[in-house]
């Protein structure tokens, strides 16, 4: 039996009135938890070693519940007890990048969303193919590091927050920034300048108002900008080249968000390219497509032209700067988060006996 086919056998045996909602205790779990109570659901907090004490300082995003593991793996010991307690699971970039791509698809205990799309975010060759049969402008790719020839961003797979990018702007470049102990795989970027903006979605396949798509509808929930380590301040000591031979090595490693908002004449633009990722993902992803948030990562040029650089197909570290809701999420409710949405999308599922359609 298939992951899919089990998860619809176990959620017959779901009582629909005791759902607990829960995630690993990192990455945006504090407002997925938060958004869950708001919509009265019970909670659960996934943890390593011991309960994190900084909940305490938060309680009005605590979770009811702790299960505590030895390591991440360590959760397929627990299928069962999860079961027990009606736990739907909220994937995050940390789940995901934790317990690692394959074995989150294994994972037999009903998660929001659709897991196909895990292996479409996480290889770069894949995500590709996703945006382009969207007909999102991408940056140029390099199949070969011998034909950089203009500026490029050499990235890993995966949800690494930044971590062992690097700017090249030529072969030898590339060889000196690489780390050649590494297996992972990576892909090469035209750099492209200008401004980043990373935009916060949510595809609903259930309400049919508001932007509509083929099927369904999408909002744009929040956007924010990120605070990287330590790119974001190296130019004030100088040029690349020189910080290079000195040993200074500019990294691009998240260590916080921003708020912004978009030129309101881009907005229409910035719904058409979600819209056109949503639709493709219909007839290249099985299982639905793409279900809940997701975010493209994008820079607009001097020429209010969008670059799209990656997908994340799933909640943001980047919606935690709007808990309370932001200027975007308050257009359609007040008190509006990407983890509430969520958590209403599955209170909607509840209500109308369409839940097998939203989680996987």
């Amino acid at each position: 039996m298939s992951v899919r086919k089990k998860i619809g056998e176990i959620l017959k045996n779901y009582d629909p009135a005791n759902i607990t909602i829960g995630t690993i205790c990192s990455h945006s779990s504090l407002q997925i938890f938060h958004g869950a109570k708001k919509e009265g659901f019970r909670t659960l907090g996934i943890s390593l070693k011991k309960k994190p004490r900084y909940f305490d300082g938060f309680p009005l995003a605590k979770p009811d519940d702790f299960l505590v593991l030895e390591d991440h793996a360590d959760i397929f010991n627990h299928t069962e007890e999860l079961i027990e307690k009606n736990v739907i699971l909220v994937p995050h970039g940390s789940f995901v990048e934790y317990l690692g791509p394959e074995n989150f698809l294994k994972l037999e205990v009903p998660s929001f969303g659709n897991k196909e799309v895990i292996p479409w975010e996480s290889n770069r060759k894949k995500e590709r193919e996703w945006l382009e049969s969207a007909g999102i402008s991408m940056p140029k790719e390099f199949k070969d590091p011998k034909d950089i020839d203009i500026p490029v961003l050499v990235k890993y797979h995966g949800a690494k927050g930044g971590r062992g990018f690097f700017i090249a702007k030529d072969y030898e470049e590339f060889l000196n920034g690489i780390d050649r102990s590494q297996k992972e795989k990576y892909t090469i970027q035209e750099y492209i300048v200008g401004t980043r903006y990373y935009i916060h979605y949510f595809y609903s396949p259930l309400v049919e108002e508001g932007y509509r798509l083929s099927k369904g509808s999408l909002q744009i929930l929040s956007m924010d900008r990120r605070d990287e380590s330590n790119i974001d301040e190296m130019y004030k000591l100088g040029s690349q080249e020189r910080l290079k031979e000195l040993g200074f090595y500019p990294s691009f490693v998240v260590t916080g968000n921003v708020p912004v908002v978009l030129r309101e004449s881009l907005l229409e633009k910035a719904f058409d390219m979600g819209a056109k990722v949503v639709e493709s993902s219909f007839k290249l992803i099985s299982g639905g497509g793409m279900i809940g948030p997701f975010c493209l990562e994008t820079v607009v040029t001097d020429k209010l032209e969008f670059k799209v650089f990656e997908i994340s197909a799933r909640i943001v570290a980047g919606t935690n700067l709007f808990v309370t809701s932001s200027p975007y999420a308050d257009y359609i409710q007040q008190g509006l988060s990407t983890g509430r949405r969520i958590a209403q999308e599955i209170k909607l599922a509840l209500k109308t006996g369409r839940l097998e359609e939203i989680l996987s």
